[in-house]
């Protein structure tokens, strides 16, 4: 790969749009459902199906359900996505996705008549 299409890449990958958020991993077999929070929900997503398609649980909490039900008994779902704004540093981002979370956990603790 020459210079100018590295550089090139490089510019793409610092301009992209940051995206992150509330996702949950649910499980059919067991009524279980894991609230998480991403500053990155695509690369969150990929590492669900990448656990998926190799039968690895992607997390410990998880593992009671996982042997039972399988990979196949398991879904991603994206709850609710943010962008990170140009202003916001690094620091900022993850403290908003990770209020969301907070919200989505409290909604859910709570859930309306």
């Amino acid at each position: 790969m020459d210079k100018t299409s590295r550089k090139a890449l490089k510019e793409q990958y610092h301009n992209r749009k940051v995206i992150g958020g509330v996702y949950c991993i649910k499980c059919s077999g067991k009524s279980g459902v894991w609230f998480r929070a991403t500053t990155d929900i695509q690369g969150a997503k990929n590492r669900f199906q990448f656990s998926v398609s190799t039968d690895s649980c992607p997390e410990i909490c998880m593992m009671a359900a996982w042997k039972e039900s399988g990979a196949s008994g398991f879904s991603f779902e994206i709850i609710e996505e943010i962008e990170k704004k140009e202003t916001q540093t690094e620091r900022e981002f993850f403290d908003d996705v990770n209020t969301l979370l907070e919200l989505w956990l409290e909604k859910n603790r709570n859930p309306a008549p």
